[in-house]
Parts: structure tokens; sequence; C-alpha cells
């Protein structure tokens, strides 16, 4: 085939032009798809959930089990595709989440579910509206803490305004905790409604009655035509005072104010903050898929620079937990390891290739990459840490292909073939060898394109970005890489021979007597001795199995980078008054400052405490209620401080006392990777007394084991209630 060179390869390598315009075809497409890709943490990819939420006013947590979940989890269990329904019932809500086989259409789904819940007929007559919704990922940016004011409510509209400026300029999210929602409570003395012979129900009907807006219709027609509502919507406790009830005996027109105390105050049981004893406000700003990390990072910057002079004296405004620039460092410190790579496989083709050929194969390694890159973005990728490392996998793919086909055609030019044949034949004698290596890549990396669920769906980008680079790397090295040789060879040919530099006789002199002498001899005696180096060879791989089967060498799927942040939660028993979470959280804050300071200090950046609700050690969401409480610690940056956070923690725990009435207390670092914890034990049985004292003893059971942490289950004892029964007459 090398005496008879033809097809694209031969049209390539002949042209003039050619090979450079592909070049610059595929360095332009490159350019272009890196400035269309996403920059984030992971990967994008779709959660096949469903939930559904239905609110029941005081009902407790057996009566919305019997009333709601049990008979909604009877009709839901026959959708198509359904994997499996996970439902929690509690206090006045029952929270219900259906999660999907791979591939179903979530649409479809959402259709389906909300058509049975419609036709659920028995339901309790007083349950609130379900709502029902798809499962939404984003992706935290950074978390914004407002601060500096003894007064919560002053914070309220610096925070408010602060969301509405940011979601304006492109934040796809913003969550705003630690600002409870508030209330208009009216008060009635019994002896007023005697007076009035009222009741609380016919006041609150006269309330509802007058305080809304109701539209009226229309009058006029064409250009006079006009719309008619009446705003009646009392909004704030003035209004409500001079809200109309009724007429007393002397047509004197009594007044919502003439019989009630009205004040506004915070819903009983919402979340509040608090860092350095003072009030807080928490902004958390999320992206969606669509939007670019770092995109929304300069958003905030910039924001933050035309903001904070504006702000009052006395306000803080501090920004903490930035998980943009936990990707910045990740992507900067691949792009880093991958650049130092890079320079040294450069280094080595110098070494051992000739001048010319090594350059050209050093060129086409940012070639392929950036066509990488645009096959990347066609297939619907994204750089994030997934396909950052199996760039740097593929780098050495790259490589091998110029050099066999470089090295070849090298060989037979110096043996005195034309250029133009020795590039070809070159080209056409490696190509079978390059595509079965090439094709032998694609099928060990499919596997991974073939495992489902989330983890699944984050590791696809690992195939997809090599099956990518593969593609581009055939291209550059069979139809750019042998046009280049040519013109390199050709110019080689007209030039006076140039004596080889001293360094360059010395190392090839010494390499010849490597290569024909230890290394020939060490080949020789192994291809002789074959049974020796066959034995050798399962020995070594029995070894390697060994290590791992043996635990010796530790294995994990999403290793545990040491991150900044790390928590303390804290659950009482249900009832317990809001006094005592206040008070365990000061103690949380006090030994954390000693533990800080017997470490040497400047650990901690800042501390965030938490009233009414508690961080769970999986990720999942926190558990609310006066009862809980947590403390948010972020640390300063790794590579500022010698203590690990597990070290830190270990010292923390040494100072805390747990008192009585605790039910969950959880001590840990906010883990990277996977959401989750390292074991989950689940249990099931038709009590739920057997199943929480069963928990409590694997628990118990566990804290014998070293190493073990984060013990907690989701199963809480609950609140107390009082049954009465009526007797008969």
């Amino acid at each position: 085939m090398s005496n008879n060179p033809g097809g694209l390869i031969r049209l390539f390598a002949r042209h003039r032009v050619a090979a450079n315009l592909l070049m610059a075809l595929m360095v332009l497409a490159g350019s272009w798809a890196l400035a269309k890709l996403n920059t984030q943490f992971f990967p994008n990819f779709d959660l096949d959930i469903i939930t559904v939420r239905i609110a029941w006013s005081g009902a407790s947590a057996e009566d919305v089990e019997r009333g709601i979940t049990t008979p909604l989890e009877q009709a839901l269990r026959s959708l198509d595709n359904l994997h499996s329904i996970t439902s929690t019932s509690a206090m006045g809500i029952a929270a219900l989440s259906l999660e999907y086989d791979d591939g179903t259409d979530m649409s479809t789904a959402l259709e389906q579910v909300n058509g049975v819940i419609a036709l659920a007929r028995n339901l309790p007559e007083d349950v609130e509206k379900p709502e029902v919704s798809r499962i939404i990922r984003y992706e935290p940016v950074a978390r914004l803490l407002l601060s500096g004011s003894h007064d919560r409510q002053e914070l309220r509209p610096l925070a408010e305004q602060m969301r509405d400026e940011l979601l304006t300029r492109g934040i796809s999210k913003i969550e705003i905790n630690g600002l409870p929602k508030e209330e208009i409570a009216i008060q009635v003395p019994p002896e007023r409604l005697l007076e009035l012979d009222m009741t609380l129900e016919q006041i609150s009907s006269q309330i509802q009655k007058q305080s809304r807006d109701l539209p009226a219709g229309a009058v006029g027609r064409d250009d006079i035509a006009r719309q008619l509502r009446a705003l009646e919507q009392r909004r704030d406790i003035t209004s409500l005072e001079q809200l109309p009830l009724i007429s007393d005996a002397d047509g004197r027109l009594i007044t919502l104010q003439d019989i009630a105390s009205l004040e506004r105050r915070p819903i009983h049981g919402q979340t509040t903050l608090s860092v350095d004893g003072e009030p807080a406000v928490e902004l958390r700003l999320f992206r969606a898929e669509s939007a670019p990390s770092l995109g929304s990072a300069r958003i905030l910057e910039d924001w933050l620079e035309k903001t904070r002079p504006t702000l009052p004296p006395n306000i803080q405004l501090r920004v903490y937990d930035e998980m943009w620039q936990l990707i910045s460092e990740r992507i900067n410190l691949l792009l880093i390891n991958g650049g130092g790579g890079l320079l040294l496989v450069v280094g080595i083709l110098l070494l051992f290739l000739n001048r010319r050929v090594a350059l050209w194969v050093s060129v086409g390694i940012p070639v392929s990459f950036m066509a990488a890159l645009a096959v990347l973005y066609l297939a619907g990728g994204s750089i994030n840490m997934i396909s950052l490392f199996g760039l740097i996998m593929a780098l050495g793919i790259i490589v091998d292909d110029a050099i066999v086909v470089g090295e070849d055609a090298l060989s037979h030019f110096e043996k005195g073939e034309s250029p133009t044949r020795a590039v070809e034949g070159g080209a056409y004698r490696m190509l079978a060898p390059v595509m079965s290596s090439s094709l032998t890549t694609v099928a060990a990396f499919i596997p991974l394109m073939l495992v489902g669920g989330i983890i699944g769906n984050m590791m696809f980008e690992i195939p997809l970005v090599v099956i990518c680079v593969i593609i581009a790397s055939l291209v550059e090295c069979f139809l750019i890489l042998p046009g280049h040789l040519r013109v390199s060879f050709e110019q080689h040919g007209k030039q006076v021979r140039q004596l080889p530099s001293n360094f360059r006789r010395r190392f090839d002199a010494a390499f010849d007597r490597f290569r024909n002498g230890h290394f020939r001899r060490l080949v020789s005696w192994a291809v002789a001795h074959r049974g020796i180096t066959l034995t050798g060879a399962v020995g070594a791989l029995i070894l390697a199995f060994g290590l791992i089967a043996g635990g010796r060498l530790g294995f994990t799927f999403f290793p545990n980078v040491e991150g900044r942040l790390v928590f303390a939660s804290v659950t009482f028993s249900a009832g317990s008054p809001a006094e005592r979470v206040e008070d365990f959280l000061g103690h949380l804050q006090d030994t954390l400052h000693e533990t800080e300071q017997a470490l040497g200090g400047n650990l901690v950046a800042i501390a965030v405490a938490s009233e009414g609700s508690a961080q769970t050690a999986g990720g999942g969401p926190p558990r609310a209620g006066p009862q809980n409480g947590s403390l948010l610690v972020e640390m300063v940056s790794p590579e500022k401080r010698d203590i690990s956070n597990r070290e830190f923690i270990t010292e923390w725990e040494k100072r805390l006392i747990i008192p009585a009435g605790v039910e969950i207390f959880t001590l840990a670092e906010r883990r990277s990777g996977h959401p989750g914890r390292d074991i989950d034990i689940n249990l099931t049985g038709p009590d739920a007394m057997d199943l929480k004292l069963a928990a409590q003893a694997i628990i118990d059971a566990l804290k014998t084991f070293p190493g073990v942490l984060a013990l907690e289950d989701d199963l809480p004892w609950g609140q107390e209630q009082l049954i009465y029964r009526l007797t008969p007459t």
C-alpha cells in the first residue's frame, strides 16, 4: 500500500494548504467552543425525581400517614417507570419523593402524577392544595451574610433589595435564610366577645370578606373601556385597625382596633441566624445548569464592588462558602498539572526524536485538544472536573498516535525515500495499528457510558471526552501531520547538513549502548525464558489484586478533598424550649474559640449559628423545628493552616459537654464528591417504636467502632401528645 498511496491521506499530504487549512479550522472551532462551553464543578445531569408535598395544619404525624401518605402511596405505586417511592410523614406535612428509571420522559411522568393526585378522593377535606414539582438541580455559588444591626427587621429591606438586584443582574436563584416570615396576630379579649355577642369565627369571617381585592367586571367600550376592581386587601396593622366590624346599639361603628390588639410578629418555628452574637440574614446564591459558575462569580464580584460603599456604617456584608472559588482553584490545579505534563511530554519528544518531528508532534497536541473541545461542545458537554480529568488522561493518547506516524515516516526518509513517499507510506503503514489501538481504548471506556444513576451521569463525560480526543487525534495524525512532515523533510533536504551538538552525540551514543546492550539482552532473556516471564507477570497481577483485596491499598470512588466547612448540629427531644437550643449553641461557640486558640489561632474564618434548623451528615435537607440548632464554621483555606478538619473536630469534641435531652448531635465536616453518607442502614417494619428502638441499638453498637463518626437516624421521637376522650353524659 505504501508503494501506491492515495485517498484522503495522499490528498492532504501533497496539497500545499489543505493541512494548514484543516488545522486552522480545528483551532478556530476549538476557540469558538471554548467561549461557549460552560465552566462548572460537576457535569450537567438530570434528576429523575418528582416530589409531592401536602400540608395538613395541626395534624399529627400518625394522622398524616393514615390520611395522606398511605393513600397516595397506594395510588402512585402503579405509575409507569417508577423505581421507588420514599415518603415522610411529619406533623402537619406529608412529603413523597418519586424516583424514576433512567431515560424516563419526566414531563409525561409529571403529568401522570398530577392526574393521579387530582383523582384522589379519599384525602381529608381540609388539606391544602398538593405541591407537585420535578427536582431542578441548582449548583451553589456563594453565601452572603448580612449583619451588624441589633434589630433583625432593619436587615429585611436590605436583604430583599440585594436579592432583587442580584436576580436582575443574572444570578439564577437566591434563597434568603434567617429572615422569619411574619404574621399579624389579632388578639381579642374574651370579655369583648361577650359584650358584642360575637365569636372568633365571625370576626375572622368579617376580616376575610372585607380584606381582599375583587374584580368587578368592565365598563365602556372601545377606547373608553375600563376594568373595575375593588382594592381592599389590608396588608399592614394600620389599615387592619380601621376595618369595620359591626355597629353598636347607638349606631356607632366599631372597628377592629376597638376590640382587639394587633401585633406584627415572626411566625413560630422559623429559622433565625446570628454571627458574633448579632442577628444575621443569609442569601444563598445558586446558578442554573445553563449559567456558568465563573460567570455568576463575576456578577457577584461586580455587584459587591458597587454595593459595599453604599451600605450603612453599622451593616456588614461578608461572603463565605464561595463554591465558585473552589471550582476555580480545582480547574486551575488541573490545568497547571496538565500544562506541566504537556511540557514534560514535549521535552521527552525533543530528547528522543528528531527536532522537526518532535516539533510537529508537539503542535498536534493543542490542535487536537482544541478540536476535541469543539466536538465536546457539539456533544453537549462542559468544562468541569470530570471532563478536565478526561482531557489530561487523553494527553498520552494524542502523543502516541502522532509519535508512531512521525517516527515511521522519519525512519523511511532517513533510508533514502522521498519526503512525499516517506510520509504517505508512514501514514498508511500505521493506519491499521493506530486504529486498532484507538478502538481498543474506546472499548475500554465504553462500559463507563453504560453506568446508570447519578454517578453514571456524572462519569459519562470521561468516555465522552476520551472519544472526542481520539477522533481529533486521528484527524490530526493522518490528515494534518503528514503534510507538515513532508514540508519539514523537503526543507531538511535543501539545507546544508549540520553536525549534531556534543550533547546530542553523547546522548544518542549512550542511548544506543543501552538499547543494544542491556535492553536487548533483557528482552532476549525474557523471550528465551518465556515461562518465567509469564509467571512473573501473573505473579505481579496476583500481587496487585491481593493488595486491594487485603485492604492494604485503599479504594474510594470519590476522594474526600479537604474542604473548609465544619458543622455542629443538635436536635433536642420534641417539646424542648428554644432557650435550651440557644444555650447549647452558645456553648458550641465558646468551645469553638477555645479550640481555635489551643491550636494556635487563625483557623476559623466565620461561624454562623442557626436556631430552628439542623444540618444533616449526609448532605440532605436540614431538620426544621424549634428543637433544632446548628453552628456552621468556615475554616481558613487548607493551604494557610497546618491543622486538618479532622484534627480540629477531634480537639473540639473533647471540650464539648452534651446536655441531657439531646436526641441527635453531629459534629462533622462537609463532604465533597458524591452526596450521602459512607454507609446507610435501612430498617423496615410495621411499628415505628420498634424501628426507633432498633435504630438506637444499632447506633449504640456502632459507637464502639473506632473511626465511626456522625451517627444519626431520620426517625425522631416526635412531640408528646395529650389524648382526650369525651365521657358519656
